[in-house]
């Protein structure tokens, strides 16, 4: 778990699917003039230097947010979501979910940032520094989210990606999304995670036990990028959420076929979103 540092990871592709969720989630929110709060379970250090050792060693962005920000994408919400990251990509930066939801919520909205790793929380606390709606907890964010639900004001969305490097990552997130939910029904949970042909198994019962929660609307997003091969490693990613917004599916299956087209190598790349539960 402390070995884990996104800085090799920033802006790969996993991370653009990720952030245009999370970017659509909360501006769902901030749609009524009511505050909200917006937690992130592994917050990381929020800004990441794309010129830095970790980024250059592994160049993941390169697949990932600077192919998206060369294709001419014509979706509203796609070109939304490249004017925010271009505003950092143009200094060699690009902006993780902490720095995403600082951008899109408002001063009467609360950011609660929750990061484990020592040095990450520090480099966390130092991106952060003077923003006066973002509070910032050294504490290990499956254990953080349960302690915080149901939080005040008790609208809002939950980020959570860890790095699932560790086994147990699976089962964590599942025991912790459900005793929050016990507590706080209508938080909006999204949960981002790797496809990787050998755990597929674990991937899958977590999905299975997640849309299992009584009383819950569950959607599944997916993007396939490379073959499902033992060798590859991480062939795409999921984002499952937990209480999606009215039109969030919809406002996805229009972007969807156009990111699979920017960013794949793959000819046989492809999308999902199916709806794994309805409370109807």
């Amino acid at each position: 778990m402390f070995s884990y540092r996104h800085g090799y990871h920033a802006g790969n592709h996993a991370d653009v699917l990720k952030h245009l969720c999370q970017m659509l989630l909360l501006n769902k929110l901030a749609e009524k003039d009511k505050a909200f709060v917006y937690i992130d379970t592994h917050s990381g250090a929020g800004i990441y230097d794309l010129t830095s050792a970790q980024a250059q060693k592994t160049g993941e962005y390169k697949d990932g947010i600077d192919r998206l920000l060369d294709a001419d994408c014509q979706d509203p919400n796609i070109r939304t979501y490249l004017k925010l990251v271009d505003d950092y990509r143009k200094f060699n930066r690009y902006p993780g979910s902490p720095e995403l939801a600082r951008t899109l919520t408002r001063s009467q909205d609360s950011l609660q940032l929750m990061e484990w790793h020592n040095n990450e929380v520090q480099n966390l606390r130092g991106n952060f520094k003077g923003v006066s709606n973002a509070h910032i907890h050294h504490r290990n964010g499956f254990e953080g989210l349960v302690a915080m639900s149901p939080p005040k004001p008790a609208r809002g969305l939950v980020l959570i990606d860890p790095s699932y490097e560790v086994e147990s990552d699976y089962q964590d997130v599942v025991t912790s999304v459900t005793q929050a939910h016990k507590r706080w029904k209508t938080g909006v949970f999204a949960i981002w995670y790797p496809l990787l042909a050998k755990r597929r198994d674990r991937s899958e019962r977590m999905l299975k036990a997640l849309s299992s929660i009584s009383g819950t609307d569950v959607v599944d997003i997916q993007l396939k990028l490379l073959p499902q091969d033992q060798e590859v490693g991480m062939y795409g990613s999921g984002m499952v959420v937990i209480n999606p917004p009215w039109q969030f599916d919809q406002q996805l299956n229009a972007l969807l076929p156009e990111l699979v087209t920017a960013l794949k190598d793959w000819p046989d790349a492809s999308h999902s979103l199916t709806w794994l539960a309805r409370s109807e």
